[in-house]
C-alpha cells in the first residue's frame, strides 16, 4: 500500500459517521440561496384567492380544491420574471393534463387508475429530469393525478364530484396562479431593467436524456411507481399515489444515495409530526375564508423553509395537502393515520431505490 494512501474506514465506523450527519441534518438549517419571500408570496396568493373566493361565494364543497393550481407556482423559481410568464403556463398545462388523466381514469375503475399512475410517474420523470427542470421535480404532477383520482372516484356510483366541474375549477386556478407570476411585470422598476437576449426554454432547460444522473433518476421513479402501486393493492389502491409521491419526492433531484437517505428519513418524521398538525387544524371549526388564510400562511412558510430544512418543511405541506384533500369527505385520525404509513412506505422504497445506478452508456 502507498505510503501517502490512506485505509478505508471499516464499515461500522461509515455507518456511524453516516448516521451522525443524518441526525445533525435534523437539527441544523442549510444555507440560503438567496431570498424567497417573493416566490413564498406568489404561491401563497395563488392558493388563498381562489379558496377565499369560491368560499366567499358559497362554494366551500370544492373551493379546498382550487388550491391545487398553486403548485404551478413553485416550478422555476430561478428564472426571470419574463421566463417565467412563459414556463409557468406550460407547467400548468402539464398539471392540469395529469388532473384530466386522473379525473378519466377514475371512471374507469382503479385497475385503470393504477396503471395510469404508473405511466404518468414514469413518463413525468423522463421529461422533467430529462429537461433538467429542477425542483420540486415530478412530485406535483404525480400528485396531482392521484388527488384528481382520488377526488373523482365513484362513490354508490356516482363521482363524488362532477368532472367537468373540478377541472373547470382546476383550469380556474392554474389561470389565476399564471397571473400571479405575471405580477412583478407590473412593477415599472421590473420592466425597465436591462435584459440581455432572451433565453430559449431549450437554453433554460438543456436536454439530459443521455447523462447518466438522469437515466438512473428514471428508472428508480419507475421502479418506485411500479413497486409502490403494487404495494398499494394490498391495502388501498386509492392509497398508490401518496406511496409513489412519497418516494419520487425522497428522489429529489439527486442521484447520491446518501441525498436519498438523508431526504428518506426527514419525510418520514416530518409528515409524521405534519399529520400531528393537521388534526389540531382539523378540529377546528373554520370558516372558508379563514381556512383560505391558513393555507396561504402554511404555502407562504413552505417556500422559505424548504430549501433549507426539509423535515421542517414537511410539518407544513402534510396539513396543507391532507386538508385539500379533506374536501373529498375523507378527514379525520384515520386519513392521517393512513398518510403517515404511506410515507413511511414510500419513504423506504426511495432509499431502496438509490440501488439503482446506471453506467454512463460509451
Amino acid at each position: 500500500m502507498p505510503a501517502d494512501s490512506a485505509p478505508e474506514p471499516a464499515r461500522p465506523v461509515r455507518w456511524r459517521r453516516e448516521a451522525g450527519e443524518i441526525g445533525r441534518s435534523l437539527a441544523r438549517f442549510g444555507p440560503s440561496p438567496g431570498p424567497r419571500w417573493h416566490l413564498g408570496l406568489q404561491a401563497a396568493v395563488a392558493m388563498t384567492v381562489p379558496v377565499g373566493t369560491l368560499s366567499l361565494l358559497g362554494h366551500e364543497s370544492i373551493a379546498l380544491l382550487a388550491a391545487t393550481g398553486a403548485f404551478a407556482t413553485l416550478y422555476g423559481g430561478r428564472l426571470a420574471p419574463r421566463e417565467r410568464a412563459v414556463f409557468v403556463p406550460l407547467v400548468a398545462a402539464a398539471l392540469w393534463l395529469c388532473a384530466a388523466a386522473g379525473v378519466a381514469l377514475a371512471l374507469l375503475g382503479p385497475v385503470a387508475v393504477s396503471l395510469g399512475l404508473v405511466v404518468v410517474a414514469t413518463v413525468v420523470s423522463l421529461l422533467m429530469f430529462g429537461r433538467s427542470v429542477g425542483p420540486p421535480g415530478p412530485l406535483f404532477p404525480v400528485l396531482i393525478f392521484g388527488l384528481s383520482a382520488h377526488v373523482i372516484a365513484p362513490r354508490a356510483g356516482h363521482p363524488s364530484i362532477d368532472p367537468l366541474l373540478y377541472l373547470g375549477v382546476l383550469a380556474g386556478s392554474f389561470a389565476f396562479a399564471w397571473l400571479v407570476t405575471l405580477a412583478p411585470l407590473a412593477r415599472e422598476a421590473v420592466r425597465r431593467r436591462p435584459v440581455a437576449a432572451p433565453r430559449r426554454l431549450r437554453d433554460l432547460f438543456p436536454a439530459g436524456h443521455r447523462d447518466a444522473t438522469t437515466r438512473t433518476l428514471v428508472a428508480r421513479a419507475a421502479a418506485i411507481a411500479v413497486v409502490g402501486t403494487i404495494a398499494a393493492l394490498v391495502v388501498d389502491p386509492e392509497r398508490a399515489y401518496w406511496i409513489v409521491g412519497a418516494g419520487i419526492a425522497v428522489l429529489g433531484v439527486s442521484a447520491g444515495r446518501r441525498v436519498a437517505l438523508s431526504r428518506g428519513i426527514h419525510r418520514a418524521l416530518g409528515t409524521a409530526a405534519g399529520a400531528a398538525v393537521y388534526l389540531a387544524l382539523a378540529f377546528v371549526p373554520l370558516p372558508g375564508v379563514a381556512l383560505a388564510l391558513v393555507l396561504g400562511v402554511l404555502q407562504f412558510v413552505i417556500e422559505l423553509v424548504v430549501v433549507r430544512h426539509y423535515a421542517l418543511a414537511l410539518v407544513f405541506i402534510t396539513p396543507l395537502v391532507l386538508l385539500i384533500l379533506s374536501a373529498a369527505g375523507a378527514g379525520g385520525p384515520e386519513l392521517a393515520v393512513e398518510r403517515v404509513v404511506d410515507t413511511a412506505v414510500g419513504a423506504v422504497l426511495g432509499i431502496l431505490s438509490g440501488l439503482i445506478v446506471l453506467r454512463p452508456r460509451r
